[in-house]
């Protein structure tokens, strides 16, 4: 432009998010898969099981128990990371330093997880379609083991400095409130749709990574202003805590070659391991042909969702047989959310704007996805 304000090899915002989408259509089903991580990067793994899950449902694979369990622990962890930061930066938005500086550490140990488990913390590129790259090290599990020991009381005494406060609840009750009609209008899902009183969870409406095998409840609140939905995140990190002690005990349990099984047995899809690719002509030929994008999809179209920590991430995904996508669209919860925000802040506080927006978690790779 003559005025400078636009480079010709710099597309502005409004095309980044078809860019990634065109990007995705000229990619193999692995290489989409750091795209995701983009999306809502506070909860990376999340959106990484849901692309693999949506690959698995057109593939037609059928992964086994214990790795249904492993990604319901890292989805949950997930989870708890993701609501961890939103309700701690509500409290900054509200005046409180201290919650979110204590909350942190939790967040690191999370990450700690996740980097044994796949070598990455924030953009996590963790899992594969089938499964997991690699077992869980003994690590891991005496990290999982200190998360669940630690946490619950450090939430506890979270929970203590806002619940009850004074000053976080005039300035959070009232702010931002929406109907649970507006909110199913608008299209929320998630917390901000349960904060309204409306008790919609793919994990239980859809349940998929044996989600159905587990015993917790939806928290829902009923104005959907800024306070409810704060408890209904401090609710579901309790329900998350509970999800993943039944998942870790349920790993407990298997058996000798079964307590070694992390992926499903799928050669076309899944990556060999690297000392069979040295000494096996068949191994080295997968691999090969996975690296390089050489097989083929079976021609087919489907819709898959998972609970995101925001709402519900759904990919929709046409394969022509090819290589890549035919065509492929992402419903990310964020740019729903932020279509009702001028709504929500209308006739009200500047400062109100600040913390309505934190509280519906807008995450900025969600709205440019």
């Amino acid at each position: 432009m003559a005025n400078g304000s636009c480079q010709p090899n710099q597309p502005s915002v409004m095309y980044t998010g078809l860019l990634k989408r065109l990007r995705a259509e000229r990619r193999p089903l692995y290489q989409i898969t750091p795209l995701t991580d983009r999306l809502n990067y506070c909860s990376s793994p999340i959106n990484n099981m849901g692309w693999h899950t949506t690959c698995e449902k057109l593939l037609g694979i059928q992964t086994p128990k214990r790795v249904d369990y492993l990604r319901v622990i890292i989805m949950e962890l997930a989870r708890i990371a993701d609501h961890l930061i939103c309700n701690s930066i509500v409290g900054v938005d509200a005046g409180a330093y201290t919650g979110f500086l204590y909350l942190m550490q939790y967040r690191e140990l999370i990450y700690e997880i996740w980097e044994q488990v796949c070598g990455a913390r924030l953009t996590t590129n963790i899992g594969r379609i089938g499964g997991f790259e690699r077992n869980f090290n003994n690590i891991a599990w005496e990290k999982l083991e200190k998360f669940l020991a630690e946490y619950p009381k450090a939430l506890k005494e979270f929970e203590n400095l806002f619940v009850r406060n004074r000053i976080f609840m005039e300035r959070t009750i009232g702010a931002g409130p929406i109907s649970a009609e507006r909110a199913l209008n608008y299209g929320f899902t998630g917390p901000n749709l349960r904060a309204a009183g409306v008790d919609y969870d793919v994990r239980v409406h859809t349940p998929y990574c044996s989600y159905q095998d587990f015993d917790f409840s939806i928290p829902t609140g009923k104005t959907g202003d800024c306070y409810d939905r704060f408890l209904v995140r401090e609710e579901e990190m309790w329900e998350s805590l509970k999800i993943i002690e039944q998942a870790y005990r349920k790993v407990q349990e298997f058996k000798g070659a079964e307590a070694e099984v992390f992926h499903a047995d799928v050669p076309e899809y899944y990556l060999p391991e690297k000392k069979d690719v040295y000494t096996k002509m068949e191994a080295l030929i997968y691999h090969f042909k996975i690296v390089m994008g050489e097989v083929d999809m079976p021609p087919g179209e489907v819709y898959h969702s998972v609970e995101g920590a925001n709402g519900e991430l759904g990919f929709y995904l046409i394969s022509d047989g090819g290589r890549s996508p035919y065509r492929m669209h992402l419903r990310r919860p964020c740019f729903i959310y932020y279509q009702a925000y001028e709504e929500l802040v209308k006739g009200s506080m500047l400062s109100d704007a600040i913390i309505v927006m934190s509280s519906l978690n807008l995450i900025a790779g969600e709205m440019d996805g």
